[in-house]
């Protein structure tokens, strides 16, 4: 009798026990479902365009946002008239601190009427793109700013592919990529997007999403997300995620669904008295943005 009792309650014990595991386990899938390795930078864009190298990158440390994409004319003053030297130094202060330097932001376009001014962005890009790889970054931003009214739209469409094409072949022989910012008056639209890469060829050009009120046009935010996902690169550009009314936790949550890995950058627009403080609570609702995705 006693041992019958025995053996019901290590029966009971064991589906109890059970029952247990089956409950935590689902759940621990879960949360390990949850791991997102995204992660927040900064576009010297406001919040950094008067910090100088050293200061930018020591602000970066203390607020934990430990990526950068250095834009041009700003005060770190990271540019192609640095000589050999001092574009070591550059890649030996991001060397030495947990900072990475994503890349350059750059104003390089392709859409202009004027063949003679895409030529001089697209040769002014291959420079670039020497700069990024001897500093340590891993890729040049540039962007259509448009699509002219005097021209076809399918000629600037074939136009600016065409040009991303080239720079994209030079990125590709010295290990480097080409972000492409959704950007500019018609440009931006996300079928225009999808135009001018589906006559890209060169791997190295990738699409950087860019958070604009015309991503939730027709079919909206999803449909158009998932138009264009199969071009994304390694940086997506944010405003500020508590301001403004840009679904960013639906984006969260296609971007978590697609296990994207890349670098999530914030190009702030507001003047806040404290940027610290400012970064680090970007950093806190991006993280929770991430977690609740």
């Amino acid at each position: 009798m006693n041992l019958n009792q025995s053996r019901r309650s290590f029966i009971q014990k064991s589906l109890v026990a059970g029952a247990g595991l089956a409950l935590i386990d689902p759940f621990s899938a879960q949360a390990m479902m949850k791991k997102s390795k995204m992660k927040l930078g900064l576009v010297t864009y406001q919040w950094g365009k008067d910090w100088d190298l050293p200061t930018l990158i020591a602000n970066c440390e203390k607020t934990g946002v430990l990526g950068v994409e250095l834009r041009t004319q700003h005060a770190h003053g990271v540019e192609t008239n640095l000589s050999t030297s001092q574009r070591a130094d550059v890649k030996k202060r991001f060397a030495d601190s947990p900072v990475t330097c994503v890349g350059y932001g750059s104003n390089f376009e392709y859409h202009s009427v004027d063949q003679a001014a895409v030529r001089k962005n697209i040769e002014e890009t291959k420079a670039y793109l020497d700069l990024c790889k001897e500093i340590g970054a891993t890729g040049i931003k540039v962007k259509p700013n448009g699509i002219p009214k005097e021209v076809p739209r399918e000629k600037t469409i074939a136009q600016i592919a065409t040009s991303l094409n080239e720079v994209g072949k030079y990125a590709s022989n010295i290990g480097q990529v080409v972000r492409v910012e959704v950007h500019g008056n018609l440009s931006q639209e996300i079928p225009n997007m999808k135009a001018i890469f589906e006559q890209v060829t060169e791997k190295s050009v990738k699409m950087c999403w860019n958070c604009n009120d015309q991503d939730l046009l027709s079919p909206g935010l999803e449909g158009n997300f998932n138009s264009v996902k199969k071009w994304f690169g390694d940086t997506v550009h944010i405003r500020e995620l508590n301001v403004g009314d840009y679904p960013y936790q639906d984006l969260m949550n296609l971007f978590v669904k697609m296990n994207y890995d890349g670098w999530i950058l914030l190009e702030a627009r507001t003047t806040p008295t404290d940027r610290i403080a400012a970064l680090k609570e970007q950093l806190d609702v991006f993280n929770k943005m991430v977690g609740n995705a």
